[in-house]
């Protein structure tokens, strides 16, 4: 009996001191393993880093964005990406982009995020993340508001008589393009003076986001948003944020439901519009 107890314990001895190796093996593996992973790099960093925050804007589209002749920018846009600076403890600066050289500016590094009424599209999105959504806008005619009865479709809009007229490089264009083939389409440089083009009866109708066509009716009550409230076609804007970056994307969607639930963000819109 003396004997067999003997070899019992010996035998619990020897399962207890290999299980102890084994664990202070794995757990050597395990803090191995974790010491050879690299931390994740972010953009975050290189902006808390630096003390910068650059954003990409046009500075050509009212209310997101508006260069203004002494070179300062304003609108809805700019004083959102103060706040989210702000809230990074860094310097907002805005990097001039135009609406053609946006994502190659975008993607060369020219900036870390760009704002000021970039509509998703798909062609965007295989370049760069979006942040979410921070506005729902399609697109709509303005004319002259003499002329709203004629313009009511698409199929009025699409006639060789209709003299349309977009900027270059955006959204716009590309609607006017797909679905306005047969009216006399005008590319026009300047998107700050384009309405007073249709102001002037130098052109009829441009079809942009709806909340332009709004802003454009208060600066100029002589042109007129036609069926806003019931767009063309469907559309959301957000910000353009590096590609495959999930912390900064995260930090930037957790700072904007924030903006957007504690109505700071409503309140910079109605900075703007109202």
């Amino acid at each position: 009996m003396t004997v067999m107890k003997t070899a019992a314990r010996a035998a619990f001895m020897a399962g207890a001191a290999l299980a102890v190796t084994l664990a202070t093996g794995f757990s050597a593996n395990v803090a191995l393993a974790q010491s050879a992973t690299p931390a994740v790099h972010s953009r975050l960093d290189d902006i808390v880093k630096s003390g910068t925050l650059r954003a990409c804007a046009t500075g050509d589209y009212k209310p997101y964005s508006y260069r203004r002749p002494d070179s300062q920018f304003e609108g809805i846009d700019v004083d959102l990406v103060a706040s989210l600076a702000k809230s990074l403890g860094v310097k907002p600066v805005i990097v001039p982009t135009t609406w053609k050289g946006l994502m190659d500016d975008f993607t060369a590094g020219k900036c870390d995020i760009a704002v000021g009424g970039i509509s998703v599209t798909l062609d965007r999105a295989a370049r760069a993340y979006y942040s979410k959504v921070v506005m729902i806008d399609g697109k709509s005619p303005i004319v002259r508001c003499a002329d709203v009865a004629k313009y009511q479709t698409l199929a009025d809009l699409n006639k060789p008589s209709t003299r349309a007229i977009a900027n270059p490089g955006g959204t716009n264009e590309r609607f006017a393009r797909q679905y306005l083939p047969n009216a006399s389409l005008t590319i026009y440089p300047d998107n700050v003076t384009i309405f007073q083009q249709i102001a002037d009866g130098k052109a009829d109708v441009m079809v942009t986001d709806s909340s332009e066509t709004l802003l454009q009716h208060k600066i100029n009550p002589t042109l007129c948003p036609v069926n806003p409230d019931k767009p063309l076609q469907f559309g959301e804007k957000a910000y353009l944020l590096p590609r495959g970056d999930d912390v900064f994307k995260h930090y930037v969607d957790q700072w904007l439901n924030l903006a957007q639930k504690t109505g700071e963000y409503q309140a910079v819109v109605d900075k703007w519009l109202k």
